[in-house]
């Protein structure tokens, strides 16, 4: 058995600076993969998780996006979960939430992003093995789907979209996709609204509008296909927003809205931008609890979808590598990874994301 020590970054209580604990990290088991981060991706819901916005069991090592290099592999593992032969010194990209497969909407439904147990890994034992990725090494369980990232696809790329791009392929299979032509507004402009944006843009939409803050995410939106922007900063009334929606999109309102923003407000907002007709897709509101008010005639009368879609399926994790090893030479994915942090400094890492610092940071052990 090698012997080994890593750091990793733990919430032990909400609202409360993240501790940095050191523990042994075990040889993999039979079924398990060993492997040593070198991206753990930056998300907002970490944040949320931090202010105590989402109820925790306990302490928890945070970090639910990783790229890592494989180091050791358990008895019995030879490829990833889509049957790519894996070794040591790969890259593998991987979420720490495995369907149980022995729930109702595992075996029934036939949705594991629904499974009841799926978060058993991610709100597991902080003093044990870890699935997390703001740590020095991740053990992937048995179970736990991983892929093999290509050798053309740069590792900053992957991680630049993290969790984001899988769930939003997701929730465009939700939605029923969107056509060439159609009308089509993002309400944020963080991951998951840069997302929501590339993979509009491949769809061929047009207009294709991004609303949000500050202007360097903006700006990458563009990057990533948007054909117009409205800052929140320079037209902070949404009945303005929502008149400039209307003059781009010929008075029609918009075909789909995606709601990315993460925060309350942008519901009633979003039912004010869509075209008769159209579908709102409800991203970002998974951790973010309240209420609204909103008129119901208006879904009525305008024969409007509302579509919830919430986490992802390890389908979309492979897709998302698919994605992005076909597109990251076209757009600037890579270069969305704006802020580089230490173990040490995960803590700095969450607030420079809750102030809108990044585009996208991400924890590196290595740096």
């Amino acid at each position: 058995m090698t012997q080994r020590t890593g750091k990793r970054a733990v919430l032990v209580a909400a609202n409360q600076p993240l501790e940095i604990w050191e523990r042994p990290v075990a040889d993999p088991g039979p079924g398990e993969v060993l492997a040593r981060l070198t991206h753990g991706g930056v998300c907002g819901t970490d944040v949320h998780f931090w202010r105590g916005e989402v109820p925790l069991p306990g302490p928890v090592v945070l970090g639910h996006e990783g790229v890592a290099v494989i180091e050791m592999l358990g008895a019995g593992v030879s490829t990833d979960y889509a049957g790519t032969p894996v070794a040591v010194g790969d890259r593998v990209y991987w979420q720490p939430v495995a369907p149980c497969q022995r729930c109702y909407a595992c075996t029934v439904l036939g949705d594991v992003s629904m499974c009841e147990n799926a978060f058993a890994g991610v709100f597991g034992n902080a003093d044990g093995p870890t699935t997390a990725s703001y740590c020095d090494y991740a053990t992937l369980r048995a179970g736990l789907p991983f892929y093999r990232v290509p050798d053309d696809t740069p590792s900053d790329a992957v991680i630049a979209l993290g969790c984001a791009l899988p769930t939003m392929l997701q929730g465009l299979e939700r939605l029923g996709g969107i056509r060439p032509g159609m009308s089509v507004v993002v309400q944020g402009c963080g991951p998951v609204g840069l997302a929501a944006t590339l993979l509009a843009h491949l769809s061929g939409a047009a207009p294709l509008v991004v609303i949000g803050a500050p202007a360097r995410r903006l700006a990458v939106a563009q990057q990533f296909g948007a054909t117009h922007t409205l800052n929140v900063e320079d037209l902070p009334d949404p009945a303005a927003r929502a008149a400039r929606v209307r003059q781009i999109t010929g008075g029609h309102g918009a075909d789909v809205v995606i709601e990315a923003a993460g925060v309350l407000p942008a519901f009633a907002e979003g039912l004010q931008l869509i075209a008769r007709g159209g579908r709102y897709l409800i991203v970002g509101l998974w951790s973010a609890p309240g209420t609204v008010a909103v008129e119901p005639r208006m879904i009525n009368n305008l024969n409007l979808r509302i579509i919830g879609t919430a986490l992802s399926q390890p389908r979309h994790l492979y897709q998302a590598l698919q994605v992005v090893q076909a597109h990251h030479r076209r757009f600037p994915l890579a270069a969305a990874v704006t802020h580089r942090y230490r173990i040490e400094d995960s803590q700095q890492a969450l607030e420079a994301v809750a102030r809108l610092e990044t585009v996208k940071a991400v924890i590196a052990p290595a740096t």
